[in-house]
């Protein structure tokens, strides 16, 4: 049988009642004993390496999880992260590009219900989740609901029901039915995800090294420019979640002319969309034409969450706002389709 590491960080689906509110006190060898009968079907290990209510996480968090998976790489085949729902999606995303060469599968899970609590969706995403682990596949995952989402397209769009996480932009990788698991078989596996036979065999290392120096603006009718000053002498990077499919403000409150500004003092400027589905075309509408000719970076239709991590990971790694765009804007696990 394969050998599966749990590694535990807290989150609702180890949380307990407390005088507090719901707070995370359980640990991964309490968490295993919920579902006793997984076993039989792997090798099981648990350690917890934190106990945090997922708005806490930040990157040197999400680099001390790479770690654990780095530090425990050879002994096991495959690996499941308990986290919170909350910023699930932020670290998937950040561990998809701190993973380099992962050749093994990573799966993120949790809950919307504690473990303990007689209703819960935990028993059932854990299981998932240790399930998949177990497959041919390689790469980062978040299981949910029934559904394996690839780790750079699981947005939460739902506070309180158990079919929280969706997919965005991209099919999800496997549906999971009374633990029986069937891959979508519409994915080419040569672009998207490898089989581990079919896998190239460079050296598995993680890069950790992210720069937190980012800004993410979200435009809305009437913004004074004068938040884009702040921004230049404050952060490295700036990712404007545009309207509709690219459009920026040009005329009595001339963003594209302070994007310019930024451009020139060398912070990075990516530009994508308020909308989930479909992302940007900058090439359509004047006011994104205008845009266009400046050097910002596209964003194609990548979730926020992935384009965050992304360019934390970029400009923590690469010097040269040319590298940063031409990674950011380089597909890397199907983060982006075009």
């Amino acid at each position: 049988m394969k050998k599966i590491l749990l590694i535990a960080t807290g989150g609702t689906i180890a949380s307990s009642e407390s005088e507090a509110g719901l707070l995370p006190t359980i640990d991964a060898k309490q968490i295993l004993e919920y579902i006793p009968d997984i076993e039989s079907i792997c090798h099981l290990t648990g350690i917890s390496i934190m106990s945090i209510d997922s708005t806490n996480m930040n990157p040197k968090r999400m680099v001390r999880i790479a770690e654990a998976i780095n530090d425990n790489y050879k002994d096991y085949d495959g690996f499941v992260v308990t986290h919170g729902t909350d910023t699930m999606g932020y670290t998937a995303a950040a561990l998809t590009y701190m993973l380099e060469n992962v050749n093994k599968p990573v799966v993120l899970t949790g809950s919307q219900i504690a473990i303990e609590a007689m209703n819960t969706d935990a028993k059932k995403n854990l299981s998932d989740a240790i399930r998949f682990s177990c497959e041919e596949l390689r790469g980062v995952f978040v299981a949910f609901d029934g559904k394996m989402i690839s780790g750079t397209h699981a947005v939460k769009m739902k506070t309180r029901s158990m079919d929280s996480f969706k997919s965005i932009n991209f099919p999800a990788v496997a549906d999971i039915m009374l633990g029986k698991i069937t891959v979508n078989s519409a994915l080419n596996y040569g672009n998207h995800w490898e089989k581990l036979e079919d896998s190239n065999t460079n050296t598995f290392q993680i890069k950790t090294n992210l720069c937190e120096n980012i800004f993410i603006l979200k435009l809305f009718p009437g913004m004074k420019p004068s938040i884009f000053s702040f921004i230049k002498e404050n952060y490295k990077g700036v990712i404007i979640e545009s309207f509709g499919i690219g459009g920026i403000p040009s005329e009595e409150y001339d963003i594209v002319l302070e994007v310019s500004k930024l451009i020139e003092a060398g912070i990075a400027v990516v530009i994508t969309t308020q909308c989930l589905y479909e992302g940007i075309d900058l090439n359509i509408y004047a006011v994104g034409k205008r845009l266009a000719k400046q050097e910002v970076i596209y964003a194609a239709d990548m979730t926020t969450e992935a384009l965050s991590m992304k360019l934390m990971w970029a400009l923590g790694n690469y010097q040269n706002l040319k590298d940063v765009k031409q990674f950011i804007e380089t597909p890397i696990f199907a983060d982006r389709n075009y």
